[in-house]
């Protein structure tokens, strides 16, 4: 996942003109949010990849992205029964910005083919493959911390290490909630038997921007609510960019129901093409034997940007570009006022010695 971050940016020309060409270390690389306001809209795309965690952030209206991966699929199980399985899976998801910067609809899947070799008496293999998962459904953004008010978090032109240090107020996430449906064919070699249909998917999501390009996201996600295999799932993920470029990254996946429980490690990195495209690759792996998993994934984000920002008024502290040169109108008045009148006191103090010079000569006579 690319660091994502939603705080005030720095005209590019003014910060290299008071930091003598210094470069910002916050980057925004797979989900970096760099608008500043209430808009959740990136300058550049904000993918989910190369991790399985969700962003808080939403992509943004009117932008339609495409995030795809296929990855091959090595797994071996020691104990009985033992089997091993080879094949290759895609992951894939389609997300669009709708009415609101804070919403997103979204398709997200899992399909994968494979063989199963069962290797406890005679061997046996079987051919398999289907959707692991198929999911419809919606995220909105709760509570974003940095949000841009009236006077709070202006950049300092004049120090590098007062924008740059750490904030008390980087530990108070982002928070998102997500909405969705899974849908799950009869006779599906990848779930539990009995598992068909609609089932309601729930997911709260936290994102935390610090510093130094580091992004830290969790996902708590209650699957296929209501039926026999009820999954909860953890999602931690941690990313680093190390330039506008390149971010390398850090996950772990928990899984527990009562079909299937394990707990995954992944690692890998994504690079930004473009502004619209980015590449990553991961590898997957656990740390048990019931079955052991080594997964290798390429993968690509694209997105279709027809994001306009709607027009905002200018304002400097409170006042409207209008007020603030009536302002200044009445300033200027004033200040011809009072000139004159301290040129008008100059000059009846100068006529006053020489009014009281002619009474005392009227006087003497």
């Amino acid at each position: 996942m690319i660091p994502i971050n939603n705080k005030p940016r720095l005209d590019k020309s003014i910060y290299f003109a008071h930091m003598k060409a210094l470069k910002p270390t916050l980057i925004v690389l797979i989900c970096l949010i760099s608008a500043c306001g209430y808009s959740q809209y990136t300058d550049v795309i904000n993918s989910n990849r190369p991790g399985v965690s969700r962003s808080a952030y939403a992509v943004g209206t009117k932008v339609l992205q495409f995030e795809v991966g296929p990855y091959t699929i090595k797994e071996k199980r020691t104990p009985t029964p033992k089997y091993e399985v080879s094949g290759l899976g895609i992951d894939f998801a389609a997300r669009y910005g709708l009415l609101f910067e804070q919403l997103e609809v979204n398709i997200e899947g899992n399909y994968q083919n494979d063989k199963q070799k069962f290797l406890s008496g005679f061997i046996t293999e079987e051919k398999r493959s289907n959707f692991r998962y198929l999911t419809v459904g919606a995220k909105y953004l709760l509570y974003d911390p940095h949000k841009k008010k009236d006077g709070e978090d202006k950049p300092n032109l004049y120090s590098w290490k007062a924008n740059h240090s750490f904030k008390w107020k980087d530990l108070i996430p982002a928070v998102s909630a997500y909405l969705g449906a899974n849908f799950d064919s009869k006779n599906n070699p990848y779930t539990a038997t009995g598992i068909s249909g609609f089932s309601p998917k729930l997911m709260i999501a936290t994102q935390h921007n610090f510093n130094g390009g580091w992004v830290f996201v969790m996902n708590f996600i209650k699957d296929r609510i209501g039926t026999d295999q009820s999954d909860f799932t953890y999602i931690l993920t941690l990313t680093h960019s190390f330039n506008q470029n390149w971010v390398i990254f850090g996950e772990t996946q928990g899984i527990k129901s009562d079909f299937y429980a394990d707990n995954l490690l992944r690692f890998g990195g994504a690079y930004l093409w473009n502004e619209d495209l980015q590449l990553d690759t991961n590898i997957t792996f656990n740390t048990k034997d019931t079955p052991s998993v080594f997964n290798i994934g390429l993968g690509a984000s694209y997105r279709f940007d027809f994001h306009k920002d709607k027009e905002k008024k200018t304002f400097d502290n409170a006042n409207s570009a209008k007020e603030e040169g009536e302002r200044k109108a009445r300033a200027k008045g004033e200040k011809r006022k009072k000139k004159k009148k301290k040129n008008d006191d100059d000059v009846d103090e100068d006529n006053e010695p020489k009014k009281q010079k002619r009474e005392d000569e009227d006087f003497n006579d």
